[in-house]
């Protein structure tokens, strides 16, 4: 139907898939390959806003996605089979670039600026698997920086012995109306909670055709969970009894299973929120860490956990959270340089 390449679409497209089409004439695809691709990056925006039913294009090669604005008439599929046209004759280009720099390579070693350049070309898997890699590690710089910190900060609470002058501090503020706010916060931190939250929210059309980000969230969900219980029941800390508890709470104290599964579920669930809508970026992880830290007060308020409890749980929470996002993340590069 003068698409070249419509016979070689099926039912469900591999290459090519809506993940965001609430709005008529607005809609984000995923596109197989784009990931971590510059070049592709560059040839769909140029490719597509030559089009006169688009009227924005906008790709990103940190998520994959290509978000496309066109004209209301034209249905989601037209524009993925468009896109597919795009990324297909891409392929076709590359392919042919790296056939021809073979060639040159045979038959050309005699002079010596061609064998630099097509000696540039095999070592470029390497150099950018190499960008990703100090990409990997400056993300990582401050994360360590807050896990030190936050052990710093443990060490010192215990050392000084500040955990019981602190809640007392805390119980000042106490009030009706303060104590039912409060519940209410921790009621949104307890684990149990968070986790069918989660695995509603990895089954919602949020994650359609995401299942390995779904995957990954269940994956950080329980295994904060499990590991918060061997961490309690290895360290056998009890917990304050400085006034009675408006709330029923076990025997363990230490590490805060609230602190340390929120900052888990919570920051995974901000982390591939903030990647899908990367326009919302600062508003996502500014309430997503607003909501952690509030957690941990009201853990606080209520006289159920120490300080130093509160802080454990973020730091170890905060090392499972970035490994987790690191396993995702390796998985995704994986995939994105054998489809590329």
């Amino acid at each position: 139907m003068g698409n070249p390449h419509f016979h070689k679409l099926s039912n469900q497209n591999h290459w090519v898939q809506a993940i965001h089409t609430a709005v008529k004439g607005r809609a984000r695809y995923k596109v197989n390959g784009l990931y971590h691709s510059e070049a592709l990056k560059k040839y769909l925006e140029s490719r597509l806003l030559e089009k006169e039913i688009i009227s924005r294009a906008s790709a990103n090669s940190y998520t994959g996605n290509v978000l496309v604005i066109f004209h209301p008439d034209k249905s989601l599929k037209a524009i993925a089979l468009l896109i597919q046209d795009i990324l297909l004759d891409y392929r076709q280009k590359s392919s042919k670039s790296l056939a021809s720099a073979a060639v040159i390579k045979e038959n050309t070693a005699f002079v010596g600026a061609n064998n630099r350049n097509i000696s540039d070309l095999a070592v470029l898997p390497q150099i950018s698997m190499q960008r990703q890699l100090n990409q990997t590690g400056s993300q990582l710089i401050p994360v360590l920086g807050a896990v030190g910190a936050l052990v710093c900060v443990t060490g010192l609470l215990y050392a000084y012995n500040l955990d019981e002058a602190i809640l007392l501090l805390i119980q000042r503020l106490h009030t009706p109306l303060r104590d039912r706010i409060m519940l209410s916060i921790t009621f949104m931190g307890d684990p149990v909670v968070m986790l069918i939250s989660s695995l509603g929210l990895a089954i919602s059309p949020l994650f359609y055709n995401r299942r390995r980000e779904a995957a990954m969230l269940g994956i950080a969900g329980v295994g904060a969970i499990l590991l918060n219980c061997l961490m309690k029941l290895l360290f056998g800390r009890a917990r304050p009894a400085l006034w009675k508890h408006i709330i029923k709470v076990g025997q363990h104290s230490f590490p805060s299973g609230h602190a340390m599964v929120s900052i888990v579920i919570y920051g995974f669930t901000g982390y591939l929120l903030a990647k899908q809508f990367p326009e919302w970026r600062f508003w996502i992880y500014g309430l997503t860490i607003i909501l952690i830290a509030a957690i941990g007060f009201s853990r606080l308020y209520l006289g159920v956990h120490w300080l130093t409890d509160v802080t454990a749980g973020y730091g170890a929470g905060l090392v499972w959270l970035i490994a987790c996002i690191i396993s995702l993340e390796s998985e995704q590069k994986s995939r994105s340089l054998q489809a590329g």
